[in-house]
């Protein structure tokens, strides 16, 4: 009897070790993030350009890298479900996950395609063959040249300005140009509202509600 529940209890121990995995349609947000329902995703161990970046084509032009890697992302899925097995949560409270859709490592195939690199940070390597495959063959990012994500993030944290104050006290929401003119409304709480900086120089301003900033043709972030 004490060896049987022994058993029991290392097979509930196993179980218990073993990684969460869930699955669902995906919506995604940029090269190497996208929500399952309520789980915000950030793809293990590979790093796309962001959202903002802009990396330079085989001709010297500047091209939306990150808004092209994002696509490249949205057409891997096509549609399908997506399963994710989480390794890790990274400091914003996303899943970090190795995630599949059929039989395709959603990672793997974006380093593949030269739309994201091996993070070796984190991979340990894990997808560096397959970023020099890519690489040889002048594949996505490659054909051009381009900053790798991580450096862009610091130089843009150097850059950046202190951050303004409203001109109005509870008029906390943020109004912010991107790189393809569109105009944004950032919300207290929401994942990319305190790296957002209003520069008023450019149009970019603050709002006192959500229905002011759409009145004012403004659409809601979607992270």
């Amino acid at each position: 009897m004490i060896r049987r529940l022994g058993v029991i209890v290392l097979a509930a121990g196993l179980a218990a070790a073993s990684p969460a995995e869930f699955t669902g349609p995906a919506r995604v947000v940029d090269g190497d993030t996208f929500s399952i329902g309520a789980e915000r995703v950030r793809l293990w161990g590979v790093d796309a350009p962001e959202g903002r970046q802009v990396c330079q084509n085989a001709k010297g032009q500047g091209y939306a890298c990150g808004d092209v890697a994002r696509d490249q992302l949205v057409g891997l899925i096509g549609g399908r479900i997506v399963r994710c097995e989480i390794r890790d949560r990274d400091p914003y409270g996303r899943a970090v996950s190795r995630c599949q859709a059929g039989a395709t490592d959603l990672g793997g195939a974006m380093v593949r395609a030269g739309w994201a690199v091996d993070y070796a940070q984190f991979s340990r390597g894990a997808y560096a063959s397959t970023e020099a495959e890519a690489r040889r063959a002048r594949r996505g990012l490659w054909a051009g040249r381009f900053e790798t994500p991580s450096t862009w993030r610091a130089d843009e944290r150097q850059a950046r300005p202190a951050p303004a104050a409203p001109p109005q006290a509870g008029c906390v929401i943020k109004g912010n140009i991107n790189a393809k003119g569109r105009r944004i409304f950032h919300v207290p709480g929401q994942e990319d509202y305190a790296a957002t900086r209003i520069d008023t120089a450019r149009g970019e301003r603050w709002f006192c509600s959500a229905a002011e900033a759409q009145a004012a043709g403004w659409s809601a972030a979607k992270r």
